[in-house]
Formats: C-alpha cells, structure tokens, sequence
C-alpha cells in the first residue's frame, strides 16, 4: 500500500526541491475511489507508491452506503484525493457530506474521468481544495499534494490573518455584485487550477490576482505580472519563455523568461487576448504538460507554476471570430471571474474615493480633502467608462487642482454626462442614496437566506407582503422564492 521506489529528486529540479521542500514524516494521503474510476485511482496509487516520502490509505465510496472501510479521523491522513466520474447533483452532495464527516480538517483534491462534465465552481463551494485534470502525472501530483499538506501541518490563524490582511486589504466595496466576486477569493486560492478573470479595464482585475495570489499555498513565493499586449510582438514568446544567446538578432546574452522567473508562485497574464497565435499554441503546450522549451534552445525545461490570466475582451465572441484558440480558452477558463464595471455598483464609488483621497494624504503626510456634496453628486452622475482606474485619475487631479480643503465639482474635470452636479438638490442625493442602500440591503438578506422570502422578511421584521413589494419595487422578484 505504500513503497518508496523513486526518490522526488529523481523528478525535480534543485529549484523546485528547495521551493516544496520534501515533508518528514511521510505525508499521510487517503485516496477515495469513486465509483467507475478504478482505472484513474490505479495510476494515482501506482504514482504515491513510487514516490518517496507519501504513504496512502484506499477508501471506497459506494452510492449512498459512504466510505469503505470507515475512517476512524482525519489524523489517518494529511490530504484526501478523491476520484471522480459522472456524479447526479444530489449523488454529489451525499458524496462530500461523507467525506467532510470522515475528514472534517483535510483539504481535499479531486481528479475526474469526465472533467468537461463538472462545475468547478460548485466543487469549490462544497470544500474542494484543488484539481487535477487527467492524466496524471508526478511532477504536477507531487507537489499539489505537498502544498495542500503544509496548509494541514502549518495552519496558523495569525499567519492566516496576515496573509488575508496583505491579500484582500486593498479590494474595497460592499455591493452584492461585488462582494459575490470577493467571496470566490479564499476559494480560488485553495486550489491550483487555471483562472480567467474577464472585465473591462480597470475593474481590479490584478489586484484580484494578487489577492489570490497572496491567499494561496504559492504565498511565500513570487508574484510576476505582465501585461502581454505591451510586449513587442516579436518578442513575446521569448519574454515569457525565455531565449538562448544568439536565437534572434540582438539575443546578446541568455534570458530565463518569466516563466521561470514565477517558480513555485504564479504568473499573472494580463490581457492574453493580445497573444499572437504563436503565442497561444506554446502556451496551450505549456498548460497542457508543464513543459517549454526557451527560443532558440532544444531544452525541454519544466516548471512550477500556477497560471493566472486575464483580459478585457469578450472571450465567447473572440473565440467565435477565430481571433483566440478554443482550446486554450477552455485549458484557461478551468476557474472563471467576471468583475463588475464601476457604473453597476455605483454605492461603492463615495467609498473608493474616500480611501483614496485617505491614502494620497498619508503618502504626501497631509491632512486629507474632503469631498463636497455636489462634487460627490458629480462622481455619482458620471458613467466612468474607465472604471475604479479612472475615477483614481480624477481625484489624483482634483487634489493638485483644488486650493482648499474641499473637493468641488470645477476640480474635477469630467465630461458632462449625466445630470449637472449643481442641479442636484439634497433632497435628490438622499433619495438616491436611499434606494441604492434599500437595494444592495434587501438583495443581501434575499441571498443569506437562499431566496425564501418568508423567512429573510422574519430576519429583518418585516411583514411579508411588505417585504415582497419592496423586492417588487427594486426588481429582485426573479431570484426570490415563496417555500
């Protein structure tokens, strides 16, 4: 049941031993065979069983009967490794309320013999820690496990603390809309599967990278960010790959590439949509099987990397229009977050500018500016087709405009395109910031009790009818339900 045939070095570079650092004693892994998967769960135990440093446990789940033989606790293993077929809904659910009851501390990492047919997303949402995609193979299995193992051995609630502190501090709103997005933070950091975060420019997109990023097991190693459409054409593939000296006119010397640069942590792909289709072929190779070859070298190297990749296109469509591969959208799209445009989550903008009228005060050492009320009217009339980048823009103006403590809408300089601040009365403002407050506060309580209307108008004391036409009022009827 367990062997120790080949040593992990035998499979991985000097670098990427120091970076996972081989775990003593031997981490205890339990592998739970699904049913139809005998054939998956054989190479993920001939895989453990060459491998130094792992011993296994095998547990077999059969319909509704649970696990077999019956874990004693989750101290029998370090991390659970589930396989997975083609599972009903409800099969699903029964399936990891077993194993939560066998395991209730273990991170658990799932692989599949039908990947296309699953909600990665819902995985997640029912404790899945991370993915693994057929076929298996040691150098992507080894260290997975090891990471989830150290989250297992290591856990420290105030190094947890820091590193949400230094992951999510500067992702500011209280918007449903955006605070969905938010909650998938800790859960994309769990695992290691691909993620692609869509959104027009200037939504977050990295900042929601690196929150990940920082929340993930890759915490302690680097984050290296590129945006692929300021690179040179010419000079993509060897700017992400690498390049040997003398590959193309001017390779004047050796270069590691960014892959390289990222080992063990995460490279960030900002808008991908601008790859050539050069590009995107090593990259899909790249996904694929972990391997790369530099420009210009014959030298199959390996890494250690998590890929993170964003962009602000349409990816459907550009898939469509034949402007970016479909299979490398699909290796991307394993995890997926859409980020609201400023202009849908309006209630959050007096926020935005607040912090950051705060933040420029600290750095210049000045006492902060405030805003005035027909400034604030003005920020919230304007379309911000720039979203949070811009309305930063337009303060960072406004401070060096303005002469006085206080912020107007003359020092803003923005385009008339809503309402002209001054015409704006108090009366107005309230009114507004009234309904924006009644319906971001009724669609949070609908959500924290699943949509039952009688009872997130019991929570709120509110009598139901009444309830129900002020969810008529603000048009969140369609996601309420009356059981």
């Amino acid at each position: 049941m367990q062997s120790t045939i080949l040593p992990i070095s035998a499979l991985m570079t000097p670098a990427r031993l120091s970076n996972l650092k081989e775990a003593s004693p031997a981490i205890r892994v339990a592998i739970v065979r699904g049913p139809k998967t005998t054939v998956l769960a054989d190479s993920l135990e001939k895989l453990l069983a060459e491998a130094k440093g792992f011993t296994f446990s095998r547990l077999e789940y059969r319909d509704q009967s649970g696990l077999k033989p019956k874990a004693a606790s989750s101290g029998n293993a370090d991390v659970v490794v589930a396989t997975l077929s083609a599972f009903q809904a409800t099969d699903l659910e029964l399936f990891f309320a077993s194993l939560q009851r066998a395991f209730p501390h273990c991170p658990v990492l799932v692989t599949t013999t039908h990947p296309d047919t699953f909600d990665f997303f819902r995985l997640l949402e029912m404790g899945v820690s991370d993915f693994l995609l057929p076929p298996l193979r040691r150098s992507e299995l080894l260290p997975r496990i090891i990471r989830q193992a150290r989250v297992t051995r290591r856990g420290d609630a105030l190094v947890q603390k820091l590193k949400e502190n230094i992951g999510l501090k500067q992702i500011i709103g209280e918007s449903p809309a955006f605070l969905d997005k938010v909650r998938c933070v800790p859960r994309f950091a769990r695992c290691d599967a691909t993620l692609l975060i869509s959104g027009e420019s200037g939504t977050g997109k990295e900042l929601f990278a690196r929150a990940i990023h920082y929340l993930s097991p890759r915490a302690d190693r680097p984050f290296v960010p590129v945006n692929c459409g300021a690179l040179p054409e010419n000079l993509v593939e060897s700017e992400i790959f690498g390049h040997k000296r003398g590959a193309f006119t001017g390779a004047a010397s050796d270069q590691a590439g960014l892959i390289r640069e990222a080992e063990g942590g995460t490279l960030f792909l900002d808008e991908i949509d601008t790859l050539t289709p050069t590009a995107q072929v090593k990259l899909l190779r790249f996904l694929q099987d972990g391997e790369y070859h530099p420009v210009g070298s014959p030298q199959i190297l390996r890494a250690n990397i998590r890929v993170v990749a964003a962009g602000n296109a349409d990816f459907s469509q550009i898939v469509r229009e034949g402007k970016f591969r479909e299979d490398l959208f699909y290796r991307l799209n394993v995890l997926a977050l859409t980020l609201p445009a400023l202009r849908e989550r309006r209630g959050d903008i007096l926020l935005l500018a607040h912090d950051f009228l705060e933040k420029h005060a600290a750095l210049a050492e000045a006492r902060s500016k405030n805003l005035s009320l027909a400034a604030l009217n003005r920020l919230l009339s304007h379309s911000w087709p720039g979203n949070v980048r811009e309305l930063q823009n337009v303060l960072t103006r406004a401070i060096v405009l303005s002469d006085h403590d206080s912020i107007e809408p003359s020092d803003l300089d923005l385009p008339e395109d809503g309402p002209a601040a001054e015409e704006q009365s108090f009366r107005a403002m309230k009114s507004h910031g009234v309904q924006r407050f009644e319906h971001d506060f009724l669609a949070t309580v609908l959500r924290a009790h699943d949509g039952n209307i009688t009872r997130a108008a019991s929570a709120v004391k509110k009598n139901r009818r009444a309830f129900w036409e002020l969810l008529r009022k603000h048009g969140l009827l369609a996601g309420a339900r009356h059981d």
